[in-house]
C-alpha cells in the first residue's frame, strides 16, 4: 500500500534524525556536566577566606595536661605495650598500612560501640553501605576518581567497568538518598554509619607521621572526627584510625535547617569528647 509505504520510509527519516539528536544531547550532556563539575559547594559565611593561617579558634574545651616528664607519642606508646604495629611491614600490606592487636583492637572496637549507642539513644538511623561505589556517587559528592592524583583507589576496569573504594561512608550515604524524594514529614533524616574506608590521599610529598593519613581505616566519625560533610585524615593522633559518620538529610523550607542540624551534630561531637575526658579545640 502506498500509505503503509510512506509511513515506513517516515520512520526511517525519524530515526535518522533521533540518532543525529542523541549524539548531539550526549555531547552536550559530557560538555556542561564537566563544567558543574568545576562549580565548588557553597561556603559557609562564617568560614575565613584563605590558607590554615587564617583559621580562628573558637572554643578550647578542658584542661591540657602538664607532665613532669617527656610524653611519647601514640605511636611510641602503642609499639612499647605491643598494641600497635606499624614497622615492617612493606612485604605484608605496604606503606601507610599497620595492625592493632590486643587493647588496641579493643579499643578500636570499643570507641565504635561507645559512640553507635550514644547516637542511637538521639534517634540515628543506624546504616551499612557497600565499598565499592560507582564513579557518578563521588562525583555528586564532589570527590573526581579521575583526578590526578586522585585520593580514590580505583579497581581495575578490566574487570569490573566504573567501581571505586570509598573513602568515606558518606558517599554510601548519599548514594542511598540519591535520585528519590523523602517526605517533608520524615526530615531531618540523622543517620549513623561505621564503615571501612580506603584512600589513596597520602602521596602529598609530605609524610605523615604516625597512624595518621593512613590507606585504610574503620570510620567512627562522631568520636573522633572531623565535622559534618568534612573530609578528614585517617584518624585522630590520639587514638587508633576510627570514625562512625554523622550524616544528616534536611529540608530547605527555611533556609537554616542544614545549619541548625550541622550546630547539633557538632554539640554531639562536644558531648562524646567531652565524656571521653578528652582535651580539645
Amino acid at each position: 500500500l502506498p500509505e503503509l509505504a510512506a509511513l515506513r520510509e517516515r520512520g526511517r527519516s525519524l530515526r535518522g534524525q533521533l540518532r543525529a539528536l542523541e549524539a548531539e544531547e550526549s555531547d552536550l550532556e559530557q560538555r556542561f556536566y564537566l563544567g558543574a563539575l568545576q562549580l565548588p559547594n557553597r561556603t559557609h559565611p562564617a568560614v575565613p577566606v584563605g590558607d590554615q593561617s587564617q583559621a580562628r579558634l573558637l572554643e578550647v574545651v578542658g584542661e591540657k595536661p602538664v607532665f613532669d616528664f617527656k610524653p611519647k607519642g601514640h605511636l611510641e606508646l602503642g609499639e612499647g605495650l605491643d598494641i600497635i604495629r606499624q614497622k615492617r611491614l612493606s612485604h605484608v600490606s605496604g606503606h601507610r598500612s599497620y595492625y592493632l592487636c590486643g587493647a588496641g583492637a579493643l579499643l578500636q572496637h570499643a570507641l565504635v560501640t561507645f559512640t553507635l549507642r550514644k547516637l542511637l539513644s538521639k534517634g540515628f538511623l543506624p546504616m551499612t553501605v557497600p565499598d565499592l561505589l560507582r564513579g557518578a556517587i563521588f562525583e555528586g559528592c564532589g570527590v573526581q576518581p579521575s583526578a590526578t592524583p586522585s585520593p580514590v583507589y580505583t579497581i581495575d576496569p578490566a574487570r569490573f567497568e566504573d567501581l571505586c573504594l570509598a573513602g568515606t561512608s558518606e558517599v554510601g550515604i548519599a548514594g542511598y538518598f540519591m535520585d528519590h524524594a523523602v517526605q517533608l514529614q520524615d526530615l531531618p533524616v540523622r543517620v549513623v554509619c561505621s564503615s571501612t574506608c580506603y584512600r589513596a590521599e597520602t602521596d602529598t610529598g609530605r609524610e605523615p607521621w604516625g597512624l595518621y593519613r593512613v590507606h585504610q581505616f574503620t570510620k567512627v566519625l562522631g568520636a573522633l572526627g572531623e565535622p559534618w560533610g568534612g573530609r578528614g585524615g585517617g584518624g585522630h593522633p590520639m587514638c587508633p584510625p576510627q570514625k562512625v559518620e554523622m550524616f544528616g538529610v534536611t529540608a530547605t523550607e527555611r533556609g537554616t535547617e542544614s545549619e541548625e542540624l550541622l550546630d547539633e551534630f557538632l554539640g554531639l561531637q562536644k558531648e562524646i569528647f567531652s565524656e571521653l575526658g578528652l582535651h580539645y579545640r
